[in-house]
């Protein structure tokens, strides 16, 4: 067999590693002291948003790691998304990010949401609940619009490549079909209890990438927030990953790669780091692969509505 790329190609051109290291919920102190271990670890892909609020730790890192030495800037590939409330500021949001990441370009940027929200002042990402607590959805702002907005910043230098966040298989069918500038990637929940077959298979053919965020099924950090459930206590996860000799963790970030999936896992735990990159020196077979295939759920646990009022899936 083939070894497995450690990089997937985009339609942009660009090549787009395949582990990357999710920021959410990363605490902003400790942001330089993870990143630049990250770094050292052999993490190149880094996966931001204005939404999780630390943009410009992220950077001061990014900056001082390229200062030190630690990396070169074309080694790095760098994400970002704009929030739903500046669907209608796209530059000026995209510029606020740049300039909290000390960058010139991003190597890409997403739309985090297939929505428009109301505006609440660029960069400040707020989720503005209207009087009956339900979320403020600006019907003035169409996806196509936004779209072509982005299209602009790669027009401009200021993006590499653009993408989409959250979408499904009829709102990415849409956006293929206004496009001038395709999307390259689409980023969704994907893990093995919502591994959401024609929607990757959709992305694919169409020469989409597909990202999994929450590739762990969220794990801890899902649990505590969404009360769900994680699939690395899953037996027959475990029983696999003892047949690998290697992590549930592990296991579950190689089904996503063979998938020809990037995963994008999100930890504040250097040997966490290091065990998520250790994932190209075995192969699942393809029985194997059924055996999780077997195990899908269609159990989403990532789910905004807890705190939106409004079940944006439904």
């Amino acid at each position: 067999m083939a070894p497995t790329a450690t990089a997937l190609a985009l339609s942009s051109g660009h090549q787009m590693p395949a582990v990357g290291l999710g920021v959410w919920r990363m605490d902003p102190p400790a942001i330089r002291g993870l990143i630049h271990s990250a770094i050292r670890a052999g993490y190149r892909h880094f996966d931001c948003a204005a939404y999780y609020q630390n943009e410009a730790e992220v950077g001061d890192a990014l900056l001082e790691a390229l200062e030190i030495g630690l990396v070169k800037r074309e080694d790095l590939f760098i994400t970002t998304k704009l929030w739903n409330s500046d669907h209608g500021h796209v530059v000026e949001a995209c510029k606020d990010s740049l300039k909290k990441l000390r960058l010139d370009y991003l190597d890409l940027y997403l739309v985090h949401f297939p929505l428009a929200t109301k505006h609440t002042g660029v960069g400040t990402t707020d989720s503005a609940l209207g009087d009956d607590g339900v979320l403020d959805i600006d019907t003035t702002i169409s996806l196509e619009t936004t779209w072509h907005a982005m299209e602009d910043l790669v027009s401009m230098g200021l993006v590499r490549s653009i993408g989409i966040s959250n979408y499904n298989i009829f709102l990415t069918r849409d956006c293929l079909a206004y496009a001038k500038v395709k999307p390259a990637v689409n980023q969704i929940e994907v893990h093995p209890y919502f591994q959401r077959e024609s929607l990757v298979k959709f992305c694919q053919k169409h020469g989409i990438c597909v990202t999994a965020h929450t590739p762990l099924s969220g794990s801890t950090a899902n649990t505590e927030r969404f009360g769900s459930v994680s699939c690395l206590d899953d037996p027959v996860i475990k029983s696999l990953a003892e047949k690998y000799g290697k992590t549930p963790v592990q296991l579950v970030l190689r089904w996503g790669i063979q998938r020809n999936t990037v995963v994008i896992p999100k930890t504040s735990k250097v040997e966490r780091m290091e065990e998520n990159l250790a994932v190209f020196d075995f192969d699942i077979s393809g029985e194997d692969m059924e055996r999780i295939k077997a195990l899908d759920r269609n159990y989403r646990t990532n789910n905004p509505a807890k705190f939106w009022g409004v079940d944006l899936y439904a």
